[in-house]
């Protein structure tokens, strides 16, 4: 699978904290888990790593939500995807003894570096701001 569910609702959160980056007021997390159904409890922990990279800011208190930390130009698929999963990077395992399973480890290794190199380049090519519609945004959920 190309990205993990759990890189799909990040994109999903982040694309809707773009459309309203322009709004001085930060989105509320029911907001975002109401209108693209994603699980309250996955959408904090997917916040919070957007937070500890340094993608979204948070107001507490009543008024408080969830902003984009930086422009919706400046943020690519590849920023969001990479905080959470990582860009592919294959797990170091010790090396088989034998000598079929080392040459075997050595074409899945170049084969899993190749996909994340692929994968990295395709996502850093999109940024938040090129996914968004070019009409201003209507159907926010109040």
């Amino acid at each position: 699978m190309p990205v993990t569910a759990r890189a799909e609702y990040a994109c999903l959160a982040m694309l809707e904290l773009a459309s309203r980056h322009a709004d001085p007021k930060p989105v509320r997390l029911t907001q975002i888990t109401d209108k693209h159904a994603i699980p309250e409890r996955f959408l904090v922990q997917i916040l919070l790593q957007m937070k500890t990279v340094g993608l979204v800011t948070t107001t507490r208190g009543k008024a408080g939500g969830y902003q984009l930390a930086k422009s919706p130009g400046e943020i690519t698929l590849a920023d969001i995807v990479g905080a959470l999963d990582g860009m592919g990077e294959a797990e170091e395992r010790p090396t088989a003894g034998s000598g079929l399973a080392q040459t075997l480890q050595a074409v899945c290794g170049g084969l899993a570096k190749n996909l994340a190199e692929a994968r990295s380049s395709y996502l850093t090519r999109y940024r938040l701001s090129d996914l968004l519609p070019s009409v201003p945004h209507t159907d926010y959920v109040i």
